[in-house]
């Protein structure tokens, strides 16, 4: 039997008994939270206890400082047609290693289609699927983004920190699904390398002016990433360490770990599956670029569009947290889109177990990122991230990004799987020779 008929494509075994336990509810609760919700409402701080079992501890801090939300009909997701294909052919002889934390046998599409509630493992294998996640499977450039900071309390609303960068851009070695090589690159049997990635130049602050950073993820699970950063003013090429990948102790909201929602090694963490509901995403936003809240100071990107979603609520705990690793968060709650299967929403707690910093990321699905594109169109719908934002809620400091710039020249912004970018923008030459 075809394990993704096209009426179960995207439809994973929770997911099914989701539904149906939804179902159930409608008899048993004469008013479900996801049903207090209507589509055509705006939520603002007046009206966000109607939304505070449908969003999490960091969204819901956001509506309390001025976010609004506006909520829209749900709607279905369907997955790049090559990368179902891709699934079909290749799932069934996908499979955890024998000490459970890593894969054995993926070649491309998602590891693991059909998910079991039941399963002990039913949560690192939601991370082996978001990892290889539908979003972007061969490589992928963003071409001039910016970002603000700011802080969020009353009377701080004034923007501390400005950043544009050229690019923002991936690699993949494995699961290649719409580029040759196909499926995979050649080069990982030499240097086992799953994925490349590279932001630079900086064009701004003047500061940092030609500056930017190179990551490489591996396969063997024991080999942590390559991580090199250049400071033109300083002719500096430095190796950095990967804990600093999750280290933000200065005034910067940003880290490597969570570009792209949640990024950091798979094998580096343990995971828990703490719920499978509805709930509010950001998720078929209406504007690309994206636009400034005017009603939390420009910390969020609103009205943006919300739906209801079904969603996977993931535990992630460092195992180096509690072995020096350098890691500052207890904990990181993922909020995982089960058909998008991109984490919109993470929130991560300190040691002492309080809620310390929020990531939130929009994103919209259609056949192009933005509406004058026109080189950048696809013959099917996909996922394009318009914007993120990350506060820390202890000092109220944040920062939203614009992806693409507001002020962009570059109208396509957004090249996915398209061979815009090869292995050789990877190097730690292309990125020095790039400095304006």
């Amino acid at each position: 039997m075809n394990p993704l008929k096209p009426w179960m494509t995207n439809r994973t075994v929770p997911q099914v008994s989701l539904l149906i336990a939804m179902v159930v509810s409608l008899f048993l609760s004469p008013m479900p939270a996801w049903a207090q919700v209507r589509p055509g409402e705006t939520i603002t701080p007046e009206s966000a206890s109607k939304v505070r079992d449908l969003v999490s501890p960091g969204v819901y801090y956001y509506v309390m400082h001025g976010m609004r939300m506006d909520i829209i009909p749900t709607e279905r997701l369907e997955w790049p047609p090559p990368y179902v294909s891709a699934t079909e052919k290749y799932s069934g002889q996908v499979r955890l290693s024998p000490d459970h934390r890593s894969l054995v046998g993926y070649v491309a599409g998602q590891p693991f289609p059909f998910l079991d509630a039941n399963d002990p493992y039913v949560a690192t294998k939601i991370m082996w699927d978001n990892a290889y996640r539908p979003i972007f499977t061969d490589d992928y450039d963003l071409r001039s983004f910016d970002c603000t900071s700011q802080y969020s309390r009353p009377g701080q609303g004034q923007m501390v920190q400005y950043i544009s960068v050229g690019h923002y851009a991936g690699y993949s070695l494995v699961g290649r699904t719409e580029v040759e090589p196909m499926p995979i690159d050649p080069d990982f049997l030499k240097s086992n390398r799953l994925w490349l990635f590279g932001l630079y130049p900086i064009l701004a602050p003047a500061d940092q002016r030609g500056g930017g950073i190179l990551r490489y993820r591996y396969e063997d699970p024991r080999r942590e990433d390559d991580i090199w950063s250049w400071t033109p003013g300083a002719r500096r090429l430095r190796r950095m360490n990967e804990s600093m990948m999750s280290d933000n102790t200065g005034a910067q909201t940003f880290d490597a770990d969570h570009y792209s929602g949640f990024n950091a090694k798979v094998e580096d963490y343990e995971y828990r599956l703490l719920a499978s509901k509805r709930m509010l995403m950001p998720i078929g936003a209406k504007h690309s670029p994206a636009v400034p809240c005017p009603y939390d100071n420009g910390s969020t990107t609103c009205p943006e569009n919300w739906q209801l979603r079904p969603v996977y609520v993931v535990e992630a705990i460092s195992r180096k947290a509690n072995m020096g690793g350098g890691v500052l968060d207890s904990k990181n709650l993922l909020y995982m889109d089960s058909e998008a299967w991109w984490p919109c929403s993470v929130d991560s707690y300190n040691r002492e177990g309080q809620l310390w910093r929020t990531f939130l990321e929009w994103v919209s699905y259609r056949d192009r990122p933005v509406p004058e594109a026109k080189i950048a169109i696809y013959p099917f719908k996909r996922i394009f991230v318009t914007a993120d934002s990350r506060a820390d809620l202890q000092s109220g400091f944040t920062s939203v990004c614009y992806l693409p710039s507001r002020e962009t020249p570059e109208k396509e912004c957004w090249y996915i799987n398209m061979g815009a970018v090869d292995k050789e923008f990877f190097t730690t030459q292309a990125m020095v020779n790039a400095a304006p």
